[in-house]
C-alpha cells in the first residue's frame, strides 16, 4: 500500500493538538511538551491547514475544541497510543528477541497463565512476551496483537477461534466459614451468605436448579465485577461462592479454600484461543497456541 506523505501528520503536531485539547490552554500544553506557546500555536495551525478545518475556538482566554476538534481527538489519542506501543515493543526486542503479543482475560491471565508462562519461555529462549488484559473482543490486527484468549462463543471478527477448554464451577468456601456455619446438604446454602460475580448473576440460580432446588434465594448477597475480588472475599470468609477450579488451584492446594460439595456445573460458554486471520501461519503464535492446548487438563487444572 502506497501512503501519501502529505496526508500523514507529524507526530509532534498531533502531540501538540492532544495536549492543548486536554489542558484547554496552549500555554500549559507548551509547558508539558517543553515548547513555547507560539510553537504550540504554529503546530495546531499546521494541523488545521492540513485537515482544512478549525480545531479550536477562543472562549474567555481558553482554547475550546470545535466540533471538528472533538471528533478528531479520539483518533489522535488512539494513534499516539499505538505509536508509543510500537516503540515500547521495538525496545523489548532490541536484544534480538522476538516479541509475542498476547491478550488475555484479566483473572485467567494472572491466576492460570502466569504460573505456567515460565515453562513456555524456557522452551523458547529467544522470545519475549507482551501480555495485556482484555475483557472484551477488540480489533486484533489494528492493535497488532498476535493471539488472544477469549471466554464466550467461538465468534471474533477477522479471526479464527480454536477451542481450548470448557469451564467447571464448584461451590467453595473458607475453612473458617465452614466451621462456623457448616453445611450438610445443598439446600443449606439457601440460607447462607452467597457471593456473586456481577457479570454472571445467574450462576447460583443455575447451580441450585441443577441440584433440584428452587433457587428463590439465589440472588441475594454481595456482588463483585471481577473473579479476583470474589476469590479474595471467599478466602476472607465473607460467603460461599461458585468458582472455576482453574482460578483457585493454589487456594485449594493450600487449604485456604475448600470445595463444599463436589457437584460441578459446566457453563454454557467455553475458552478459545483466537488468532487474527493474518497470523494463522505465524510460527510463534502457532507454537504458543499448541503450548496452551498442552497445558489444559480435563478440568483445566
Amino acid at each position: 500500500m502506497n501512503l501519501s506523505r502529505t496526508l500523514i501528520p507529524d507526530l509532534m503536531v498531533l502531540q501538540a493538538f492532544e495536549s492543548a485539547a486536554r489542558h484547554g490552554n496552549f500555554t500549559r500544553a507548551a509547558t508539558e511538551l517543553n515548547l513555547t506557546q507560539s510553537a504550540i500555536s504554529r503546530q495546531v495551525k499546521t494541523l488545521e491547514g492540513q485537515l482544512g478545518v478549525l480545531l479550536f475556538e477562543r472562549v474567555r482566554q481558553r482554547a475550546v475544541l470545535s466540533d471538528a476538534g472533538r471528533q478528531l481527538l479520539p483518533s489522535v489519542r488512539r494513534l499516539l497510543a499505538q505509536s508509543e506501543e510500537m516503540v515500547l515493543r521495538a525496545r523489548a526486542g532490541a536484544d534480538g528477541r522476538t516479541v509475542l503479543s498476547i491478550a488475555t482475560l484479566p483473572t485467567f491471565g494472572s491466576r492460570w497463565l502466569m504460573p505456567r508462562l515460565r515453562d513456555f519461555l524456557e522452551g523458547h529462549p529467544g522470545v519475549a512476551v507482551d501480555v495485556a488484559s482484555r475483557a472484551q473482543p477488540f480489533d486484533l490486527e489494528a492493535e497488532d496483537v498476535d493471539l488472544a484468549i477469549h471466554y464466550g462463543q467461538p465468534v471474533w471478527a477477522n479471526a479464527v477461534c480454536t477451542y481450548l477448554c470448557s469451564e467447571v464451577i464448584l461451590p467453595v468456601a473458607s475453612p473458617a466459614l465452614l466451621d462456623a456455619s457448616p453445611v450438610r446438604e445443598p439446600s443449606d446454602l439457601e440460607t447462607r451468605p452467597l457471593l456473586h460475580l456481577a457479570t454472571r448473576p445467574k450462576l447460583w440460580a443455575e447451580w441450585f436448579q441443577l441440584n433440584g432446588l428452587g433457587g428463590e434465594q439465589a440472588y441475594r448477597g454481595n456482588r463483585f465485577d471481577q473473579f479476583a475480588m470474589v476469590i479474595e472475599a471467599t478466602v476472607r470468609g465473607m460467603g460461599f461462592s461458585l468458582l472455576p477450579l482453574y482460578l483457585i488451584e493454589d487456594e485449594i492446594a493450600s487449604g485456604r479454600l475448600r470445595i463444599v460439595f463436589d457437584r460441578p456445573m459446566p457453563t454454557d460458554n467455553s475458552y478459545y484461543v483466537v488468532l487474527p486471520e493474518g497470523k494463522r501461519d505465524d510460527t510463534l503464535a502457532q507454537a504458543f497456541q499448541a503450548w496452551l492446548l498442552s497445558q489444559v487438563g480435563t478440568r483445566l487444572a
